[in-house]
């Protein structure tokens, strides 16, 4: 009888347990909105596009796809009262990320990220898009902000020409960032020299590092600029302000940072968001530094290839060129099986990434040159989770 009793214990204490952990499970699902309809995907749907009878309404819509700083889609759009198939494209002053790019340069390069994606879809539904930058004139810097509002970055003109079932189109419906660990093997020749021969511009150029000794280099300038940016507390402040931690939050702002970046998917997405939601100091603070310091290490330890922009100079025509060129760089890698991850730490601008960024940008772009981006290039592991985006309407300004 006593064996028995002893019996009985561990398995009314196993049977205790067991509902304890659905309960946790169950509230933390609950807690980050599991139940709740993901509105924030919506546009990556290829039938999203097709609610919109205005041609400029519906390349926009493909265009909101592309990569951006913090995926802040800093994109606004004013449809010409006059001329149906004019548009111009305008930097959103509102989503300046002033901390970590106080010269919006990753903003203009995320101008030309949304802009190469309309051409290309464009090309797709039969329409040429000429895009002039600059217009009505670049940005006085004594007033940026302003200038963001009433001078646009680029007008569009679309013009009637035969489809072309461009290769590139359908890779826009894919992630633009993986963040990942890259499969150890290096690129091949060919596809090295597929994406060297992107640049359209004497001023522009893509380079590719693979060689041990720059892997080795470029992984320690990635790692400490890292540790000095996780050491900057009105820095990650900032990303902390951005970052969505449950699915109400994302559906709401629809813009901005969520675990799904960092590599979390699935169910466990929601166990993540959970937690998050219920405890937020997990992802501020110290424990913030410290995941985004091992996130880059984890990056740099998994990289068989680095990609730079480099431009001659750093002109905001040449910012938005870069841009334009990056997304052609991420369409075209789909092609050839290969995943990219800005590592852009090093190339920002503010006092304490100084001596970094000033050494980095004298050793790989000498004589005056710039280098807009740095990223990582190889064959992911796993495929990515698609992020948050905006519905296209919300970018329009009447």
């Amino acid at each position: 009888m006593k064996e028995k009793s002893k019996m009985k214990f561990p398995l009314r204490a196993l049977a205790c347990i067991s509902g304890l952990c659905i309960i946790m499970v169950s509230v933390l699902f609950t807690v980050s909105g599991g139940y709740m309809k993901q509105q924030y995907l919506k546009p990556w749907s290829k039938e999203y596009s097709e609610q919109f009878s205005d041609p400029r309404v519906r390349l926009s819509s493909v265009g909101l796809l592309a990569a951006s700083n913090h995926n802040m889609q800093p994109w606004r759009l004013v449809l010409d009262k006059d001329d149906p198939m004019v548009f111009y494209l305008y930097a959103d002053s509102s989503r300046v990320t002033g901390e970590v790019d106080p010269y919006a340069r990753q903003m203009m390069i995320s101008q030309g990220t949304f802009l190469e994606y309309v051409a290309v879809a464009g090309k797709q539904e039969g329409w040429h898009a000429d895009i002039a930058l600059f217009p009505d004139g670049e940005y006085d810097e004594s007033r940026l902000l302003q200038d963001m509002d009433t001078k646009p970055v680029a007008k569009i003109t679309l013009s009637d020409t035969q489809p072309d079932k461009s290769p590139l189109y359908p890779a826009i419906f894919l992630p633009d960032t993986n963040r990942a660990a890259y499969q150890p093997a290096g690129l091949t020749a060919e596809q090295k020299a597929a994406l060297e021969s992107l640049s359209q511009s004497d001023q522009i150029s893509v380079r590719l590092f693979d060689d041990g000794d720059d892997l080795e280099k470029i992984g320690s300038y990635a790692l400490q600029s890292a540790s000095i940016e996780a050491g900057v507390s009105r820095i990650m402040d900032e990303s902390n302000a951005i970052f969505r931690a449950n699915e109400r939050q994302k559906n709401k702002f629809r813009y901005g940072y969520s675990v799904e970046g960092q590599g979390t998917s699935g169910f466990m997405r929601h166990i993540l968001q959970g937690m998050l939601t219920l405890f937020p100091s997990l992802n501020t603070g110290g424990s913030a530094s410290k995941n985004f310091i091992n996130s880059t290490r984890t990056s740099v330890e998994n990289t068989p290839a680095y990609a730079m922009i480099i431009t001659s100079g750093n002109s905001r025509r040449e910012q938005v060129e870069s841009g334009m060129l990056y997304s052609r760089l991420i369409l075209s890698g789909h092609g050839l099986g290969l995943a990219m991850q800005p590592l852009s730490q090093v190339l920002e601008e503010y006092p304490e990434m100084e001596l970094p960024y000033t050494e980095f940008k004298e050793t790989y772009a000498p004589a005056g040159g710039t280098v807009q981006m740095l990223f990582r290039v190889g064959v992911p592991a796993k495929n990515a989770a698609l992020t948050m985006r905006q519905d296209v309407r919300s970018l329009i300004r009447k």
